[in-house]
């Protein structure tokens, strides 16, 4: 039985974490040539990690943040559905996007 309240969180925060992933490849491609072009090489990979463990706290946030409350109230099933929707939803936007690449490219 689908629960479409939670299906509409878990896509919800999908799309969030789609967008920040969007955004952190834009960043990529387009501003880290020109942002930090006189930036001396040490700072480079204090940068970077930092950029990873702020992308790690934001994802762990998005995908785990509301079915870890869920679990803490006690709703455990709807924990897991929540945790199974959002995964399915990260998975299917994946393949759309590879897909998509694949034929435009």
């Amino acid at each position: 039985m689908l629960n479409k309240k939670l299906l509409t969180h878990s896509f919800g925060h999908t799309l969030l974490a789609f967008a920040y992933i969007f955004c952190i490849a834009l960043f990529f491609n387009f501003g880290v040539r020109n942002l930090f072009k006189n930036v001396p090489e040490f700072f480079a990979p204090i940068i970077i990690l930092s950029l990873l463990v702020l992308s790690a706290s934001v994802m762990v946030v998005l995908i785990f943040g509301r079915p870890v409350l869920l679990y803490l109230d006690g709703k455990k099933k709807d924990a897991l559905t929540m945790l199974f929707y959002t995964i399915g939803c990260l998975a299917a936007i994946f393949f759309i996007t590879v897909i998509s690449v694949l034929i435009i490219y």
